[in-house]
């Protein structure tokens, strides 16, 4: 078995193929030669995802990026980046070349990135699949916030139930967060006022996510947030952290007595769940959040079948 570890090695150091890996925070935890000449990577440099790309887009060079606004296009492919068990899709990078990067995620979170040298395949078909690609994240993507959208994290949730599990365990936690008193301040400010707490929420909730968690935009002020392989205790502390942090928010400088506030229903997924039960029992927790005076977290109850479960 080590001398099968040992050829690989060879073979991933020697191919032109880029091969890299990610842990479950997203930091780089391996890159061959190949991938760290194309992304300017330092041997034995281990920098988070997002901190590499930002490095690259303000040096001019790595990943294409045609939006000016790095932070935007930084939020909303995270909303993405190592959601599902698998993706492939095509990128290119400043010096022109064009590369199939697929996208394999363990149940850990850690994730093993592949990609090959497609610039010289059917250049004159390349805008049809750029087409492509763009309709996909366009269709995952809500407009307003640029988080995930309903579409999107529903079929998470689906992926988190159909994982393989042991028997009576749960397999991860769903949280349905509801802006508290938000037809008020689209009252009092106004709607432009109302869309930007939307946007300033979403933007706080993803960065306190890990990369194998997904939050998005499931209608008007409700969202939601998919944690798979999580249990409910973790799925509490996650939802009171990002509840403090909205807390102590100010999304207006010029207004620094605006504050806001969420209320949150957390369920836990069990193997007997579908999506709608699931969902169902979550809305029924916000509810009741909501019902105790709001700005709470409030954690749905087992089934009486499951009640033994933790």
């Amino acid at each position: 078995m080590d001398e099968v570890v040992a050829k690989l090695f060879q073979i991933y150091e020697t191919t032109p193929v880029l091969v890299s890996a990610y842990d479950g925070f997203d930091r780089l935890r391996y890159a061959n030669p190949a991938f760290r000449s194309a992304f300017f990577v330092e041997l034995g440099e281990e920098p988070l995802w997002s901190e590499l790309m930002r490095r690259n887009f303000l040096l001019g060079r790595g990943t294409v990026i045609r939006n000016p606004d790095f932070e935007a296009w930084l939020f909303s492919t995270q909303a993405r980046r190592g959601k599902a068990g698998f993706r492939a899709f095509e990128t290119d990078v400043v010096d022109g070349r064009w590369f199939w990067m697929t996208e394999t995620v363990q149940a850990d979170g850690w994730m093993l990135c592949i990609a090959s040298d497609v610039t010289e395949l059917k250049a004159e078909d390349r805008a049809v699949r750029q087409d492509r690609d763009f309709a996909i994240k366009t269709a995952h993507t809500d407009d307003l916030t640029g988080a995930a959208n309903r579409r999107y994290v529903m079929a998470r949730i689906d992926d988190m139930l159909d994982r393989p599990a042991e028997p009576r365990t749960v397999l991860g936690c769903v949280a349905i967060l509801d802006l508290d008193n938000f037809k008020v301040i689209n009252d009092r400010f106004g709607h432009l006022t109302g869309d930007l707490v939307l946007t300033d929420f979403a933007r706080r909730i993803q960065q306190q996510i890990r990369r194998t968690d997904c939050f998005g935009r499931v209608g008007g002020e409700e969202f939601m947030l998919v944690l798979p392989n999580t249990s409910i205790e973790q799925a509490n502390l996650i939802a009171e952290r990002m509840l403090a942090v909205v807390r102590a928010s100010m999304p207006f400088p010029e207004r620094p007595d605006f504050r806001y506030s969420f209320s949150a229903g957390i369920a836990a997924g069990l193997e007997s769940d579908t999506v709608s039960s699931l969902y169902a029992r979550a809305d029924s927790a916000l509810y009741l959040a909501k019902v105790a005076g709001r700005n709470r977290i409030h954690i749905a109850e087992l089934p009486p079948s499951q009640a033994a479960i933790a």
